[in-house]
């Protein structure tokens, strides 16, 4: 083939190159975003506050024009709060029944399971709520609006060794996040000069804990790290106080559903977590805030904020994708959508960045529980 050939049929290809970009959008009728909230089951609290937010914000979005004109539609389906068994069998009715590209996902183990099905079927996976480590390359489109449970567990520590603290007894959640929260926290701790005395697990959803409290007392910590989440944290708090025990206890969450079980032992505990926090500085996180109070008599927790966060996150990288015409919706295309500009709008104010992981940076908060409520005490930037 002659040199001339050779730049022609370059030039040619390149031509059809252009020319696929620049083909029209092929939308939708409409845009239908599923989730994956557990609804029913011991763990329903985290559905009804997640679907809260998600919804508002399909409405809100809907009410601007939805996605260059096309509305969106909140599809949800309900995983019980079990493994993932029940989240395969909820992402399978969201594809088979709707056609869905999008899945807002919450929870570690209906996560892992849908993972390998997001990546075959070209899913793109938003997780606002699940703290397991094991998601973060779970699949390769799987994003994270929500600080993982190592973080906040190492935000903790940060807050621990400033205190002056050395002996650590551990409490925690029987599972992958538990395990592998202990597993991320016990070199940090030795390497700062601390020593783990104790370390205790009990099984998520247990209802007595007796037999770990006590080991743990035996070990005379002097200071308690509770690697664990709703609803066990409030259990374990006032059987900890009712053992006589005063040192102080660290963890990483503690709702109202966790204030209503410890009652007054709850008084004093610490916890990082992330933090909403609507302020006049902040016109877009005062105004979700107010209208969500509006909507469900009830101001929003930080579940209800990410996922009302994830649904504007899923339409920023539709109109991206959009722009580039074609299929436009789909995780590969969603994903490149982003990494294209890893920085995107946040409810909690200004903007969140996607690391390569998949991850967002964002702060994490101290709170110390006062009449049964955490009150703000310092932003943590984990180290």
């Amino acid at each position: 083939m002659t040199r001339l050939r050779i730049l022609a049929t370059a030039a040619l290809f390149a031509l059809a190159g252009t020319a696929a970009a620049q083909q029209p959008p092929k939308d939708p009728p409409v845009i239908k975003i599923g989730a994956i909230f557990a609804m029913s089951g011991q763990a329903s609290w985290y559905g009804q506050v997640m679907s809260q937010g998600m919804r508002q914000a399909v409405d809100e979005i809907n009410a601007k024009g939805g996605v260059d004109g096309i509305k969106l539609e909140a599809v949800i389906e309900d995983h019980k709060g079990a493994g993932g068994a029940e989240g395969v069998a909820a992402i399978n009715r969201l594809m088979s029944i709707h056609g869905t590209k999008i899945v807002l996902t919450s929870f570690t183990g209906p996560t892992l399971g849908i993972a390998p099905i997001a990546d075959q079927n070209d899913i793109f996976l938003i997780n606002g709520g699940g703290v397991g480590v094991k998601m973060v390359g779970a699949s390769k489109y799987i994003v994270h609006n929500r600080s993982l449970s190592s973080d906040l567990a190492l935000g903790a520590l940060q807050v621990a060794q400033g205190m002056g603290l050395k002996k650590m007894g551990q409490l925690h959640w029987k599972n992958d996040v538990g395990d592998y929260i202990v597993a991320s926290v016990d070199p940090v701790w030795k390497k700062g000069g601390g020593t783990i005395v104790a370390t205790e697990a009990v099984p998520q959803g247990a209802t007595n804990m007796d037999t770990q409290v006590a080991k743990i007392r035996a070990a005379s910590p002097d200071v308690i790290g509770m690697w664990m989440f709703t609803p066990e944290v409030g259990l374990a708090v006032k059987r900890i106080r009712e053992f006589g025990m005063k040192q102080p206890i660290i963890g990483v969450e503690f709702t109202a559903n966790d204030a209503k079980v410890a009652g007054a032992t709850g008084e004093g505990f610490l916890y990082i977590n992330d933090f909403f926090k609507p302020s006049d500085d902040q016109p877009w996180s005062k105004q979700f805030a107010a209208d969500y109070e509006k909507r469900w008599g009830q101001a929003p927790e930080f579940y209800a904020a990410n996922y009302y966060e994830g649904v504007y996150l899923a339409t920023e990288l539709l109109k991206r994708s959009r722009k580039k015409g074609g299929d436009y919706i789909g995780g590969e295309r969603l994903k490149a959508a982003l990494y294209e500009n890893p920085k995107v709008d946040s409810v909690y104010g200004g903007q969140m960045t996607f690391q390569p992981n998949g991850v967002a940076q964002k702060r994490v908060a101290l709170f110390k529980v006062k009449d049964g409520k955490g009150e703000f005490q310092e932003f943590v930037q984990v180290k």
